[in-house]
């Protein structure tokens, strides 16, 4: 995997296991998050801050183990859309010759798995004709950075409305 050119072969390995209900797809992890390893591992990404928000557990300042601990016990588990791309630093836009993960074994691991939270437009994009189908499938405001047009709480709101059904009443108001 390569973190400093332009080819990026071999996204993360999902984060997801038989109790997985819902599953939350980026694009494809950014420069910062390959180079650490960890989903979302952009300081100035709002996912974790986000999540935290829409649980009612603080994360963003938790180690990463225990972050992902957190959505494991909720059925929450992460993955990207694309599993290797081409692409100038982070940015979803100049996305080129990507390449999909493989969703068809997904389902088999995840026989809970009921919904799909595409996090962002490009994820949508890359990832609505690619998906498994029989899922619910949602659209949500980009975490990224880049994606400053809805304030934080404008973002909780809609998040948590996605997840709350799925959450079986564990979400704060």
């Amino acid at each position: 995997m390569s973190v400093t050119g332009a080819k990026f072969e071999g996204g993360l390995a999902p984060i997801v296991d038989r109790y997985t209900e819902v599953l939350i797809l980026g694009s494809f992890p950014s420069v910062a998050s390959l180079a650490s390893g960890e989903y979302y591992g952009n300081p100035r990404n709002q996912f974790w801050r986000l999540m935290g928000l829409v649980l009612g557990v603080p994360l963003a300042g938790r180690p990463y183990e225990e972050r992902l601990a957190v959505l494991s016990a909720r059925g929450i588990g992460l993955w990207d859309v694309l599993a290797s791309c081409e692409r100038q630093g982070s940015l979803d836009h100049s996305i080129r010759a990507a390449r999909p993960n493989d969703f068809s074994a997904l389902r088999a691991g995840c026989p809970r798995l009921g919904s799909l939270l595409l996090n962002g437009q490009a994820a949508a994009r890359h990832g609505r004709s690619r998906l498994p189908a029989g899922l619910a499938l949602h659209t949500l405001p980009s975490t990224s950075p880049a994606a400053a047009a809805l304030s934080l709480e404008s973002k909780r709101k809609l998040w948590h409305a996605a997840l709350a059904p799925h959450l079986h009443g564990t979400l704060p108001a």
